[in-house]
């Protein structure tokens, strides 16, 4: 039985363990203190076999050549249905070894399976699911080898809506083992250096050419800025015009907003539309990002995370195309500053049917509560609750599960791994364990969830738009990859309904341009498969 709920109507048990996910990240920290080892790992939910129920995966990094003291691989768990995962990280093919970051998970090839991208120092890895319980690197087959960077996070969209899916990877800065700076606090001893202390690099934009392989248009799209220092990348339709803009988080130097021009090339935006600084005019040190419709107005907000002293950001639309920062208006800005931020999630954690906003904390400098007797390096995760009137409350210390007790948190993803019908967290840590904490609901309310296939849309769905609406209002949400912080959550829609147990109406507007409504939909699981009625699917 699971604990009476807390205040805020559910509580978050620690079943990692239980789960039998045993993970601890290598960041290959030997003491020459290089800048990668402070910045993973990241964390995804997806379904690899298709038996309909979420699997996991762990990324991980790798000891530094020539201080070779342990193998460590990619982890990949599979749910064995009863509340227990097993590692089949060999059987599937993923015993990679590779300094891995970040994770996007999505069907490139629209055959039905979730492939698999694993950014990393050094060169990314793109794994094919054969379908059969297995992956297969087709890296070097699909054109995207031969690249040797410091990526971060990714985000799978169909920016020239073909119905292929193509490919953004942020990139951080110009590092490698040759290049790193000696930096110092004391003069003396080596710390790790700020990104000031490096040249930044471009994002990388692939198109999706539909036989396999994708073409680099970086350039020719208008993405190309050796300037930025990116670390979390989220879908936006910042004009509404059914085209994906990509939103990116970049540490000291200005956020980029690229809007889709709709001819294959981007235009940044971001200063005009008031997200590129913060409100004092300053280039903040972005971490991880969402972009999501938290206040049920039909226009999406976006929040960042950002480095201790800074707040997190809340931008919320202000006028037509512009944004400001309500963090503190919000009740986040407050509570986040002394926070270092990196994975952030917007889901409605309590199935109120509005969007509660999750972060995750930690330091990259083991030493800062000597330097700074404020700030730790292992932090507590923030849990902000939305009030449904425009602001939010931190929970993250009455959900149980030790959930707020302090991490060197990094990345964060959501999804129903034990389909109940609410949402569950899956958090890693620098140097340490990952967590999953499975959600016990104990306010009664219900949910409609909803799994998009695209037909002339690409076969996931990325992009889409559902729109789901009681007399309580309408709830929206789109179909993506990516956010977070160099981690994937589960693509499946999942719209609180409070103690309602049917939404009047659902409408999905697809990236085809097709558009479909339904009428009294009760709530519940559902696949719904472009053109086609809704149908009873899994939980």
């Amino acid at each position: 039985m699971a604990a009476p709920p807390a205040g805020p109507g559910f509580r978050l048990t620690d079943v990692t363990a239980a789960a039998g996910i045993d993970f601890h990240h290598n960041s290959g920290a030997f003491g020459a203190k290089y800048l990668p080892e402070t910045m993973g790992p990241g964390c995804a939910f997806l379904d690899y076999d298709g038996d309909g129920w979420l699997d996991i995966l762990l990324v991980n990094a790798m000891d530094w050549p020539g201080h070779k003291r342990q193998r460590t691989t990619l982890r990949l768990y599979r749910n064995d249905r009863n509340g227990a995962f097993t590692d089949v990280t060999r059987q599937a093919g993923l015993n990679v070894e590779m300094y891995g970051m970040g994770v996007a998970v999505a069907d490139y090839n629209n055959d039905g399976f979730p492939d698999i991208l694993i950014t990393a120092v050094g060169q990314n890895r793109l794994f094919q699911n054969t379908g059969r319980g297995q992956f297969v690197d087709v890296t070097e087959k699909a054109g995207l080898g031969g690249r040797s960077s410091f990526s971060t996070s990714a985000v799978w969209f169909d920016y020239d809506r073909d119905g292929l899916l193509d490919l953004l990877v942020c990139n951080y800065v110009k590092w490698s083992p040759e290049r790193d700076v000696f930096c110092s606090l004391d003069g003396k001893r080596k710390s790790y250096c700020t990104p000031e202390a490096y040249h930044g690099e471009t994002c990388w934009l692939f198109r999706n050419r539909g036989n396999g392989t994708f073409e680099d248009v970086t350039a020719r799209s208008g993405i190309f800025d050796a300037t930025s220092k990116s670390l979390g990348v989220a879908l936006i339709d910042y004009d509404r015009d059914g085209w994906p803009d990509l939103l990116i988080a970049n540490d000291t130097q200005p956020n980029k907003l690229y809007r889709n021009l709709r001819n294959g090339t981007f235009e940044d935006v971001a200063v005009k539309a008031g997200v590129a600084f913060s409100e004092d005019g300053k280039a903040r040190a972005g971490m991880g990002i969402d972009v999501a419709d938290f206040d049920n107005s039909g226009v999406d907000g976006i929040a960042i995370t950002n480095f201790d002293n800074e707040m997190m950001a809340l931008y919320r639309q202000v006028r037509e195309g512009v944004y400001a920062d309500t963090a503190v208006k919000a009740g986040i800005g407050r509570p986040s500053r002394y926070s270092l931020g990196f994975g952030c999630q917007f889901l409605d954690i309590d199935l109120d049917g509005w969007l509660d906003l999750v972060a995750v904390n930690g330091h990259i400098d083991e030493t800062v509560r000597q330097i700074r007797g404020n700030v730790g390096y292992a932090q507590p995760p923030h849990l902000f609750l939305n009030d449904r009137h425009g602001g939010f409350r931190d929970v993250a210390g009455g959900v149980g599960g030790g959930f707020d007790t302090p991490k060197v948190g990094r990345g964060c993803a959501y999804g129903d791994f034990d389909r109940d019908g609410d949402l569950d967290l899956l958090v890693t840590t620098n140097q340490g364990p990952a967590y999953l904490y499975r959600n016990d609901l104990g306010n009664g309310f219900r949910s409609l969830r909803l799994t998009l296939t695209g037909v002339k849309s690409n076969r996931d769905a990325v992009g889409a738009v559902a729109r789901v609406t009681t007399p309580d209002g309408t709830q929206s949400r789109m179909v993506k990859t990516g956010s977070s912080y160099l981690s994937q959550s589960e693509l499946t829609l999942t719209f609180g309904l409070g103690k309602r147990d049917s939404a009047q109406r659902v409408e999905i507007e697809w990236p085809s341009g097709a558009k479909q409504d339904f009428q009294a939909v009760r709530a519940g699981a559902y696949q719904c498969t472009e053109g086609q009625k809704l149908a009873a699917g899994t939980p």
